[in-house]
This record gives C-alpha cells, structure tokens and sequence, in this order.
C-alpha cells in the first residue's frame, strides 16, 4: 500500500511553535519539510533549501490525533441507518466526515467499529493509504465485539425487524476466540470488544461488567498471539479492572473507574481514552427537556444515576497520572465538534499541556506510531497551525487554518 506523499521540499517560517512534548511553545522556528518527512528544525534554516511557506504570527504543532471515532455512524439515526443502508451509501456518507477531520487538524484517527457486518473501515482506511480518498490517516477495529445481551447486541432493538441478531456477538472463551479471528482476519489494527455496558444502548447497564474474567483473558490473549492490541468499551470499575487484568493496551471511556483501577492502569502502562465531552456534555444538559427530546429516556435516567461518580472519576483522573489519550466518540455525536474534546478535557481539570499531549505525542504512543505526534527531524510532516496559543486558551485549537498531511498542504487560509 501507499500514502499521498509530497516530493517538494517546503520550508515553513511560523512566529511560534509547540513540538509535542515540551512544557511551553518556542518562539520563531523554521522547518524543513522534504519527502513527507521533516528534515530540519531550528530558529533559522536554509530557506533557498525549498519553497518557503510563512504563517506569520501562528503557532505550529504536529496535527492531532483522535483515538476514538465513528466515521461511518450517523448521529441522527445511530440504531437504523446501517441495517437500511447498503454498505456503499454509509460508504460513501462518510467521504465529507473524513476531508471534515483533515481540514480541522485531524490528521490520524483511530475508528473503532462500525454497526455494518461489511468491514466497511477496512475499505475507507486503505482507500486513504492508496491517496484514493481524502482524510486522515486511519487505524481501525471493524466491530465492537458483544456478548449477547451486552453493548454491541442491537438484536433488542432489531432482529424482529430483520429477522436475525444484530452485532458481532459471542460468548465464552472458544466464541470470542472466533470472533477475534474473524476481525484480524478481515484486516482489523485493533480489537475492540464491549467490557460493560453502556449509556446509550438500552438493554445494559455502564455499571455492569458484560464478559467474565475468563473471556477477557481468551479475546485479548488471541489478539496478542496475531500481534493486534486490544481496548475494551468499559465504563464501569469491574469492567475496566478486569480488561486490565487481561492485558489491554487502553481503555475506552473509563468514567466509572475508581482511583484503585486508575493507578492500576498506570501501574501496567494501560492508557485510557476518556471522552469527557460526550460525559459532560450531558451531564451538564441533564434537566435542559430539548437536549433530551428525541433520546430514550433510559439514557437520562443512567446519567442521572452515575452523575455523582462521573463527576468523582473525571476529578480522579485530572488529579492522576495515568496516560491519558485524546478520543472523542465522534460520530454518536456530529463529527463537527471533536474538537469539543479540549475543552472539556480542561473544564475536568486536566491542563492544557497534558490535553496537547494526550492529542499528539501521548496518542502516537499509544497507537505505536512513533514518527508521528511530534515535530523533530525524522517525523512524519503532519503539521498543523493555528492563530491562537492554546496553552493560554484551549479553544483556539478549533481554529486551526492551515494543515499539511504527508507533508503535502491540505489546508491553507491566508485571509
């Protein structure tokens, strides 16, 4: 397979710049992008070395990272579009989410399930990698992996409509062995399975754990065998403890998790991918009637009955020190606001240096991607720039006007 890379040599002059990791921004730096790479860093260059490209006052950083999207889910018909849809139209609905991710900074994503039985993931991630398509870079789990009964088993909702159960579904060690086959097999990067139950599903509980210990074990100890990490939906302590247990890479949501499994987590170099945005957005809309209007109620009253602990966990994870990745769920609501992830991850208390890690380098770690969320020579040249200083305001990262893929422009707003 192959990328979209640029041949050109580009030199680009911005007035300050955040390489990934340090403490604060640097002031003017050049850099040198050749062959998709960056090739040099420094106060100055050699700007007869390639074209030069000036962003005047702007801050530069490598482009963003988002651990947890949907890209084929649409929000308004989360439960029925995929089983009325052929797998070419949700296909093709999902082209403009992807150029929207690339035109506001979102240079890899990590997409985890889709609810097609078509591993329709698998065709968009290598479409991109061929230059076929536009958007990020893609890494994908096909399917949320379910117990019946579980998060991921729509069969409630569904099967008397179609005739048949609804989701990738199995139980007990040989059946989720199977299924983990099956997902690698089709291609997956990344098994995702369902650990508890949910807020939005209406069969389960996010407090109960779906799988037992045993299953966990056999899923994740298959995909290790193949070589493929493995993250759990888990919101509920049992249910999170008990991935980690298994020897999961991450943790999906986590909201539910005490501080024990928190520092548990660290302990074993698990990260964890908190989408505090889609969590606090509606904790904060809880007695708004319109926010509501149109969900199901059950999704109301969880939220209303975990509040207390959702809000302890998120203190929790803001006052410790496990690795925290940026994801966002994106796509169980509209893509466009992403971006919302910042903020939010800031309102809980996380800082603004820990949100931009967990958003490049911290992500690139966890993805094992190396070349990637950093600016220093051998780096892949996914870079970003925008006018604001998100370490003074947050929400300036939802400005970003110029954005270079594989060391190719894709974006560049000169008004």
């Amino acid at each position: 397979m192959t990328t979209k890379t640029s041949n050109e040599t580009v030199v680009l002059v911005a007035g300050r710049c955040w390489d990934g990791l340090a403490r604060r921004p640097s002031g003017h730096t050049e850099v040198v992008v050749r062959g998709g790479c960056v090739a040099e860093v420094g106060d100055r260059v050699d700007r007869k070395a390639g074209r030069v490209v000036d962003l005047g006052g702007r801050m530069l950083l490598p482009g963003f990272i988002d651990c947890h999207v949907h890209t084929t889910m649409d929000p308004s018909a989360l439960l029925t579009a995929f089983a009325a849809d052929a797998a070419t139209v949700i296909a093709l609905r999902a082209l403009p989410v992807l150029r929207d991710l690339l035109d506001r900074g979102f240079t890899t994503v990590r997409d985890l399930a889709t609810f097609t039985g078509e591993p329709i993931t698998i065709h968009l991630r290598d479409a991109l990698e061929r230059g076929l398509i536009t958007g990020p870079r893609m890494l994908v789990a096909p399917h949320l992996i379910s117990a019946r009964g579980g998060h991921g088993d729509l069969s409630a909702l569904l099967a008397s409509d179609y005739g048949r159960e609804i989701g990738v579904l199995a139980d007990g060690p040989a059946e989720v062995t199977r299924a983990v086959r099956a997902e690698i097999r089709a291609g997956a990067d990344w098994i995702k399975f369902g650990a508890t139950g949910g807020f939005g599903s209406p069969t389960d509980d996010p407090g109960q754990a779906t799988y037992t210990q045993s299953e966990m074990d056999a899923l994740v100890a298959t995909a290790a065998d193949l070589g493929v990490p493995c993250t759990p939906h888990a919101y509920g302590d049992e249910g999170v403890a008990r991935a980690v247990r298994a020897g999961v890479r991450c943790v999906e949501h986590g909201n539910l998790a005490s501080a024990e499994t928190l520092s548990l987590m660290r302990q074993r170099g698990v990260f964890l991918v908190p989408t505090q945005f889609m969590v606090l957005d509606a904790l904060d809309h809880l007695d708004d009637e319109s926010y509501w209007q149109g969900k199901d109620p059950a999704e109301r009253a969880k939220f209303h009955r975990y509040a207390d602990q959702l809000r302890d966990s998120a203190r929790n994870v803001a006052a410790g020190d496990v690795r925290v990745a940026f994801g966002t769920d994106a796509g169980m609501f509209p893509h466009r606001l992403n971006g919302k992830e910042f903020p939010a991850m800031v309102e809980s208390g996380i800082s603004p240096l820990r949100a931009l890690r967990a958003a490049t380098s911290t992500a690139a770690d966890l993805l094992r991607l190396p070349g990637l969320g950093r600016i220093r020579p051998g780096a892949t040249a996914d870079l970003i720039a925008l006018p604001g200083d998100p370490f003074d305001d947050i929400a300036s990262t939802d400005s970003v006007d110029f954005v270079m893929h594989h060391g190719t422009i894709h974006r560049w707003i000169t008004s």
